[in-house]
């Protein structure tokens, strides 16, 4: 008779051999995911001739052309009316101010301030300012207590806090409270209020206009004009100055600003009150309407094709530089020419196989993103209209960073078989597991589940075009390599790129992908997720 020992021990190999069984096939057009054709479309996609692939500009429209023919060389479907490309009209609106007068002097953008603002066309012509301090309110300090400021110019002192003899009015010890250390809390504090100019006063402006250059608009998906947006409160238009502006903005009031800071910092109390100053200002928001897409390539399953995987990566960078350095193009190799170069990697995969006859069960949408680096834009623009149904969309497996080491690595044992995953816990026990036994079977590297924290600083988890299926209740899992010096600027190039990781990362997303498009049921969406509901 076999032992109860015997029995359990044959369970659990069995178990194991099956859990851990590889799939030939899968493996057979992994080969396809590999360093040489993993270089052939980086070095063209971070190329200068492709201009850093800013979104709205000629080189992020070549960028999605060459995706779209290669698209069509692995003949994929052109899913939308027989094209690769959806539309996602955006509009860029940016803020001219035609007039800045204080107390008679006109002021220059870029040299004596700096100027944000939304709403509407707006003219300022006042002959008094509201003072308002430090702008900070709690109960044993409040610089707007018993003050209406709506509607009125206000000025603030936008850096620190009250301090006398090195102790704190907010936090009356000597360490400087909140107000100090956020970036936000003040400005929204008194945002709340109603004004309908900040004029900031901070030291810290006139090294930044020193490196001052005009900044584009501000990208957005253009939508439909209603007529209630005219009845929102429209927001205050910032703007930040140095010291000797600000003595400027007082010069009528026979006060400085030094001295109106001193009398605060002295006493622990609010100087807050009404000064003369005469300030006309002519400011509103310019509209241009900017072409840009998504690429889609679109490879139909067999008997459950009307469930679906996405694939995802933006194709998008930050464009041309502005800092008068020599190397005047972003190439975004990593960020995230990598990514989109994986995407193509595994379509190719995907491609070969159902070509030999051994195409996936579900369907495939290989999705390349514009926008990312302007506010996720075409992810939200697809999650909005999405060509295949977000109902049968069973994963959203997306690549943002994966051919370099990150900082957190460098110099590690595992720095050269690592993988950042995020999110694939978030809504689905599933999917998690099939992430997991994907990585156990094939590829072996380290997960890192650093930034999969609810409470990590750096929220990657919203930082990626993920975000946008997630939040529409689509499984998700997120492929990062980690933020390294060369994040965002003109030195993330294609001869950093270590592309045998950039391969092997991509591997573990395609056997991801493989397993969930072959599989007999979807993964189930059973977690609440734990991240907080925005970004």
């Amino acid at each position: 008779m076999i032992s109860k020992k015997t029995i359990w021990a044959l369970f659990l190999l069995c178990v194991s051999t099956q859990a851990f069984a590889q799939d030939p096939n899968a493996q057979k057009y992994a080969e396809e995911i590999n360093v040489k054709n993993a270089k052939k479309h980086l070095t063209i996609l971070a190329s200068d001739k492709f201009e850093g692939r800013e979104t709205g500009k000629p080189g992020a429209e070549k960028a999605a052309n060459y995706i779209a023919k290669e698209f069509k060389k692995l003949k994929l479907t052109a899913p939308l009316n027989g094209s690769y490309f959806q539309d996602v009209p955006l509009v860029e609106t940016s803020f001219e101010v035609s007039s800045f007068i204080v107390n008679g002097k006109t002021l220059s953008l870029g040299k004596e301030y700096l100027f944000s603002g939304s709403g509407e066309d707006k003219s300022i012509d006042v002959s008094e300012v509201v003072f308002i301090g430090y702008g900070i309110g709690t109960e044993n300090y409040d610089d707007l207590k018993n003050i209406d400021v709506a509607g009125k110019v206000v000025l603030m002192i936008n850096k620190g806090e009250p301090m006398n003899n090195g102790i704190s009015a907010i936090s009356k010890t000597s360490k400087v409270s909140d107000w100090s250390t956020s970036r936000s809390k003040r400005l929204q504090y008194v945002m709340s209020k109603g004004p309908s100019v900040i004029l900031a006063v901070n030291p810290d402006v006139s090294v930044a206009l020193q490196s001052y250059s005009p900044r584009s608009g501000r990208l957005a998906i253009k939508k439909e004009k209603k007529a209630a947006a005219n009845n929102r409160p429209a927001s205050a238009a910032y703007v930040s100055i140095a010291p000797d502006i600000a003595n400027q903005v007082l010069k009528n009031s026979g006060k400085t600003y030094e001295d109106l800071k001193s009398s605060i910092d002295n006493s622990g109390k609010p100087q807050s009150q009404v000064l003369k100053s005469q300030i006309t200002m002519n400011y509103g928001p310019v509209n241009k309407e900017v072409k840009s897409m998504n690429i889609m390539g679109y490879l139909e399953g067999t008997d459950l094709k009307d469930e679906l995987v996405v694939y995802s990566a933006h194709y998008d960078h930050i464009g041309l530089t502005t800092d008068g350095g020599t190397d005047k193009v972003n190439n975004g190799a990593d960020d995230d020419g990598s990514g989109t170069t994986g995407v193509l990697n595994i379509a190719r995969a995907y491609a070969k196989a159902k070509k030999a006859g051994h195409g996936p069960r579900r369907s495939v949408l290989f999705l390349m993103v514009t926008g990312e680096e302007k506010g996720l834009l075409g992810s939200e623009y697809y999650a909005m209209n999405p060509v295949f149904p977000m109902a049968n969309t069973i994963t959203n497996l997306n690549i943002d960073m994966i051919g370099r080491i990150g900082e957190l690595y460098k110099g590690s044992a595992d720095s050269a078989n690592y993988c950042y995953l995020i999110g694939s816990d978030k809504l689905s026990t599933d999917l998690h597991k099939i992430s997991e036994n994907a990585n156990a079977v094939y590829t072996k590297m380290k997960i890192d589940y650093k930034y999969n924290d609810p409470n990590d600083p750096e929220r990657i988890y919203y930082r990626s075009d993920h975000y946008n299926f997630a939040k529409n209740g689509v499984p998700i899992v997120f492929y990062f390599n980690g933020v390294h010096e060369d994040y965002h600027k003109a030195s993330d190039e294609v001869s950093k790129i270590n592309f045998e990781l950039l391969a092997k990362r991509a591997q573990l997303v395609y056997y991801t992908g493989w397993d969930l498009l072959n599989r007999d049921k979807r993964p189930v969406v059973d977690v609440k997720n734990d991240m907080p509901a925005t970004r």
